[in-house]
């Protein structure tokens, strides 16, 4: 027997758990903003993600990448990205539990909410297949501006079934939508776009043209349809962009090469060539940007709602790791040090948590115009605050873990492909720069103050330092701060927000503290520095993945 490698003080994986029931930041967010809301299909959905056979699906998807065939044997062209059946597995699971375009179908209590619960669960598991899924949801409203190719695929885009076949719309038993804003010359810049737009006749879905031109970022080229953005004679407009035309013949759509990303691996990003493709005017001609960010606001929300859930999962797997490892005498929970490490990135998961649900809420009720100015006001500030927080959150846990977060294999390598997957949220629908600038455009409605003050009034008066933040942000917002200051702004109007919902949502061992930390600066510049007075024990206990 050889002595020198038995193995010990080694964690079990955190595997066969339930990922909601666990979660009592997010069951807690979810009474709070969506109090009538029926958990039952979340409870089960967190039960299958967090089964073993699903966690094998997701390391495999990431492996075995996307892989391009331009042409066939023959040298005829045919465009399609290969993927390994895991990744189909995952999409199959994603439609199933409505994470597309479901909650546009009508019924039921707070869909929007319930879709973005469900869709930071998936995260945990396995954020790059929410790619084409987030697409799905998010070009819906936007699609509505031609009200023909909605008639005809709305219904299918809100259908539960994953069909992947590449055939006419009206012989598939569920559609997914990707999209293309960026060229290489332009970047966010996408009024640089030098795609173009030849007008080519009208026909059942409206006014259709021929584009010529590409994109340096076309996500998803394996969706059935796009949304593009492509210059015509009044100036920028949007398309839709289906990949097989209604005579069922393919479209021009010329897959020049898949990017080698950092991250999210199981998803095929690509670089497109038109070559006089058939597309479809989406609303009004020269209106092509305000139309597709339509699609851009929903897909920020997912930004927001993807790294609150990559932080969950890196939290769970260092508390999994942490209170089995032993050193020095003791687990590794039990150092103090390492208590005010995960105390502190409990603080900001809930946190994120807390702000991503409720900017999920305000798309339930659009008629609401309170919600209304909630929902511009807080889709750049939760994108910004949260995934800007996402990538020192990631490598505060990995440390949690040491060289075993390090390594890609076994359970704890989720920690390595959480760490490359946290940049993508905050670069992708716009740098942080992007949305702070969005910021400061979202305050020019008169009544941000007003409704900014009404989210704040629920916590006046239960911490010194948030009241004063609260107070002085008004000013702050009326004069609307010069873009060298939006950033500042976007952090702290993020900041409040969370404290004011952390404050209705969490226990006092919870919210004082982000108060105490965040908003008064009893804290440190990394993770990990905490006041001594700190109830870690509370705050440790409630953010563990398996509760008793």
């Amino acid at each position: 027997m050889d002595t020198t490698h038995e193995v010990f003080n080694q964690p079990e994986p955190l595997v066969n758990y339930n990922l909601f029931e666990g979660n009592q930041a997010l069951r807690a967010a979810l009474k709070f903003n969506a109090p009538g809301l029926d958990t039952a299909e979340l409870s089960q959905l967190g039960a299958t993600l967090g089964r073993a056979d699903m966690q094998t699906h997701a390391r495999l998807a990431n492996v075995q990448v996307p892989e391009l065939h331009s042409h066939d044997r023959f040298g005829r062209r045919i465009d399609r990205v290969e993927f390994h059946p895991s990744y189909h597995e995952l999409m199959k699971l994603a439609t199933d539990a409505g994470l597309h375009g479901t909650p546009w179908s009508g019924g039921g209590t707070s869909p929007h909410v319930l879709r973005a619960a469900g869709f930071m669960l998936f995260t945990e598991l396995e954020p790059s297949v929410l790619c084409p899924i987030s697409m799905t949801y998010a070009a819906t409203p936007a699609l509505r501006g031609n009200g023909a190719i909605y008639a005809d695929w709305g219904p299918k885009l809100t259908s539960r079934a994953y069909d992947p076949a590449l055939k006419l719309w009206q012989d598939k038993s569920g559609l997914t939508m990707g999209m293309g804003m960026t060229e290489k010359q332009g970047g966010s810049d996408v009024r640089a776009n030098t795609t173009q737009a030849v007008a080519a006749g009208r026909d059942g879905w409206g006014e259709r043209y021929a584009i010529t031109g590409h994109k340096w970022f076309f996500s998803a080229p394996m969706c059935d349809a796009f949304l593009v953005l492509a210059q015509t004679a009044s100036g920028l407009s949007c398309f839709f962009l289906p990949r097989v035309l209604p005579d069922g013949s393919r479209n021009a759509i010329r897959i020049q090469r898949l990017k080698d990303k950092l991250g999210n691996k199981a998803n095929a990003s690509s670089e497109v060539e038109f070559e006089n493709a058939q597309a479809w005017l989406v609303g009004d001609e020269g209106r092509g940007i305000p139309q597709i960010l339509e699609m851009g606001t929903m897909t920020r929300l997912d930004c927001a709602l993807g790294t609150s859930g990559l932080m969950r999962q890196a939290l769970s797997l260092a508390l999994n790791h942490t209170s089995q490892r032993q050193a020095f005498g003791k687990r590794l929970i039990a150092q103090p040090l390492m208590q005010n490490v995960l105390a502190d990135l409990a603080l900001e998961s809930e946190a994120a948590t807390a702000l991503a649900i409720r900017l999920a809420r305000a798309f339930d009720h659009p008629g609401d115009a309170h919600e209304a100015v909630m929902a511009r006001l807080l889709t750049p500030v939760a994108k910004f605050w949260i995934c800007k927080r996402g990538s020192h959150f990631a490598q505060e846990a990995m440390e949690c873990l040491g060289g075993n977060g390090y390594v890609e294999e076994g359970g704890e390598g989720v920690m390595a492909r959480i760490y490359r997957e946290m940049p993508l949220n905050s670069i992708w629908e716009g740098a942080g720069n992007i949305m702070a600038l969005d910021l400061l455009r979202a305050l020019r409605k008169a009544d941000v103050v007003a409704a900014l003050a009404r989210e704040l009034s629920a916590a006046q008066g239960a911490h010194t330092a948030l009241d004063r933040l609260a107070a002085a942000l008004p000013a702050r917002v009326e004069n609307m701060a010069t873009e060298l200051e939006a950033r500042r702004l976007a952090q702290d109007v993020a900041l409040a927000l969370q404290a004011a919902l952390l404050c209705q949502t969490a226990p006092g061992a919870v919210w004082a503290v982000f108060c105490d930390s965040r908003i008064a600066g009893n804290w440190g510049q990394t993770f990990g520095t905490l006041a001594a007075t700190t109830d870690f024990t509370s705050i440790i206990a409630r953010a563990m993945p398996r509760q008793p």
